[in-house]
């Protein structure tokens, strides 16, 4: 895979942004306890950022950094290789326009459009053509589903196959997910699903969704106990990024995006993380050569680990640091309160935190984390409505939990290594869960 290059050197001078305010607290329901390790437990996975790749990601890190070709204005593609399900992720400007590039990954006549009520009066008729364009032999329906994370459910997913149903797809079809992460998540398992699975085609419009939950083939729907417990391992045929729908995105969803970008420096590119620490400032003023040299590295690290653990075993749980945290807090305060990004961002800070309890980390790494979410306009601290015995009681259902005990991503070593590991001491996370909620 050829490396695309770009060079920016941008200077740093906006000042560190408050916490995001506290919501109103929302009933809590809580699931089964959990039984949390008192002492060490065999079965650490460590992964650091020499030894994980197999891809020209690391080597290339410095030439992609200081070349001053820009990527903002040519497309490029980063490949999922996953033998027979391989596929490509496309990135650039105006590539809704490219009529070509999806129409090549459309096996059938029969094209079902997902997407919702923000995005639809912006990017329908854009996708619609795009599928059509010089293609009469193409038919497309849509669904138009509401907005936002507390709509994640089976309830909404029902709407899909209703109108699926109604317009007599069969098994040639094709769906695609024009939207964030919320659509792409549902969709991919209505496809999974729908006469036991059929083509699947992603276009992320949200900085959340390009950089990670369109790639690599999760999919599913929340569950009132949990975040996305029900679900299916599902590839698409193709993820389309088209880096303009940015321009259409909220600040603060841009800034809950960059949360998973910074999580790739964190676990695997500290190379990244440190490019990032200087340009921040860039991503979230939408500079289009920093927006896509960001989608395109953080692409590249999450099809890097895809290919090597397609369906969770070990190396891709690495990928949800701060995640265990994080949809205690979405699911334990209200779906939809807070963004994805924002929880992650604040469960990044509280595993960084139990890191250094353990001693596995330098407190300089500890400033240099909560520094960058600042400037990222993240929050750093969980609603104060969150409550240990919520953290924990939610944690209990969480997916990583492996036979009663809760494994997680905790940093170790120097900047871009991690474990995933049931092995720590529980006080320390009794610890951080105090420090960072109500008793």
């Amino acid at each position: 895979m050829a490396a695309n290059t770009i060079s920016l050197s941008i200077s740093s001078n906006v000042a560190a942004s408050k916490n995001l305010n506290s919501l109103q607290s929302r009933r809590f329901i809580a699931p089964p306890t959990i039984s949390f390790p008192a002492k060490s437990i065999p079965g650490e996975l460590s992964f650091s950022s020499t030894s994980l790749s197999r891809s020209p990601v690391r080597a290339a890190a410095s030439q992609l950094m200081n070349d001053p070709r820009s990527l903002a204005s040519s497309p490029t593609t980063v490949d999922v290789d996953l033998g027979n399900r391989s596929y490509p992720i496309y990135i650039g400007a105006g590539l809704l326009d490219q009529s070509q590039l999806l129409q090549r990954h459309v096996h059938g006549k029969r094209v079902l459009v997902v997407t919702n009520e923000r995005v639809a009066p912006l990017y329908l008729d854009k996708t619609i053509d795009a599928l059509t364009r010089g293609n009469p032999n193409v038919t497309v329906d849509s669904v138009i589903l509401p907005d936002g994370e507390k709509y994640k459910n089976m309830d909404t997913l029902m709407k899909v196959f209703d109108k699926a149903i109604e317009s007599r797809l069969d098994r040639r079809c094709t769906f695609v997910a024009l939207g964030g992460g919320v659509i792409g998540d549902m969709c991919g398992y209505a496809a999974a699903s729908y006469l036991r699975g059929v083509n699947f085609i992603q276009i992320p419009t949200t900085v959340m969704a390009q950089v990670d939950s369109s790639v690599g083939g999760k999919t599913g729907i929340n569950h009132r106990l949990g975040k996305n417990l029900i679900g299916a391992f599902y590839q698409p045929q193709c993820v389309l990024v088209d880096t303009d729908t940015l321009n259409t995105l909220p600040d603060r969803e841009m800034a809950s995006g960059l949360a998973e970008v910074i999580k790739y420096g964190l676990i695997r590119d500290a190379e990244f993380f440190e490019w990032q620490e200087n340009n921040i400032e860039a991503l979230l003023a939408r500079d289009p050569a920093a927006l896509a040299f960001a989608i395109k590295r953080s692409c590249e690290n999450k099809a890097d680990v895809v290919s090597q653990d397609e369906k969770e075993s070990g190396l891709r749980a690495t990928l949800n640091l701060g995640h265990t945290f994080g949809h205690a807090i979405e699911t334990g305060f209200g779906y939809g309160e807070w963004l994805h990004g924002e929880a992650v961002a604040a469960g990044t800070v509280m595993a960084v935190d139990m890191s250094y309890r353990l001693g596995w980390i330098d407190e300089s790494i500890v400033k240099r984390v909560n520094k960058i979410l600042e400037r990222a306009k993240l929050p750093t601290t969980p609603p104060e409505s969150m409550t240990v015995s919520m953290f924990k009681s939610i944690m209990a259902v969480d997916k990583k939990v492996a036979d009663g005990l809760l494994r997680l991503i905790l940093l170790k070593g120097p900047l871009g290594n991690c474990v995933f590991t049931g092995d720590y001491d529980r006080e320390a996370l009794d610890a951080t869960l105090r420090a960072f909620s109500k008793s």
